[in-house]
């Protein structure tokens, strides 16, 4: 994978890019997949503290999170945090192939069934619009860019929905890329979090910052979008 030169990844479009990509995400499912039990627990640890001391909630919150798949971060310790302070958490659902996702509510307890690649989504409960997502991320470049599994449900969700919520994206720092050669339809994540640090992205070169200025950046975006104020 490290072989390839910076230049010719750049100039992959079409039929080779989406080739590249299916090698970049196999690489690096395998990859983290190939991490100790014990390494994936203690950067999960890290990864859940990080997003509870850097990203400001309030109670009027909704928060959207993935059931975590191979070996993906589990997020679901710090939303249970979140939902002990009033947040209202949803799970993503498929509805077809190429349309956006919807979000429905999730808490302990609630009714579920196995759907797309046999992950659980709850039944019959509410659909929410979220004001922040966190997303898995396979890999990610240096501008926030994320390798996902090929089926481009995030990015179109987070430009279809009514609002342009929050998109924080979780996942190791060894999965890290140069690029992932983004195209127009590509959304980079504002934020991403890995055991390491919580970085601000957006399509610059990540950032990391301080758990105060981290609070103060998302808080300014929530505001800019018109998504609910923070504590």
């Amino acid at each position: 994978m490290a072989t390839e030169s910076t230049l010719s990844v750049a100039l992959l479009s079409g039929t080779a890019l989406g080739a590249w990509r299916r090698a970049q995400r196999a690489h690096w499912v395998s990859w983290r997949e190939a991490q100790s039990a014990v390494d994936r627990q203690l950067w999960n640890q890290s990864i859940n503290a990080l997003l509870f001391q850097h990203l400001p909630v309030s109670a009027n919150m909704v928060i959207g999170f993935c059931w975590p798949f191979k070996s993906e971060v589990d997020v679901r310790p710090v939303i249970r945090q979140w939902r002990d302070m009033g947040v209202k958490a949803v799970l993503p659902e498929v509805l077809a192939p190429g349309q956006p996702l919807q979000f429905r509510q999730w808490w302990p307890g609630v009714k579920m069934a196995r759907r797309v690649y046999d992950i659980p989504v709850p039944v019959d409960s509410a659909v929410l619009i979220p004001d922040m997502v966190i997303a898995p991320m396979n890999a990610v470049d240096h501008t926030g860019y994320r390798l996902g599994y090929g089926g481009g449900y995030f990015d179109r969700t987070l430009a279809a929905l009514q609002r342009r919520v929050v998109a924080v994206g979780v996942g190791y720092s060894g999965s890290s890329m140069a690029s992932i050669v983004p195209q127009s339809y590509d959304v980079p994540m504002d934020f991403v979090v890995t055991e390491l640090a919580c970085s601000q992205a957006g399509g610059q070169a990540l950032l990391a910052l301080s758990a105060d200025d981290s609070r103060l950046a998302v808080a300014h975006l929530l505001t800019l979008r018109g998504l609910p104020r923070t504590l």
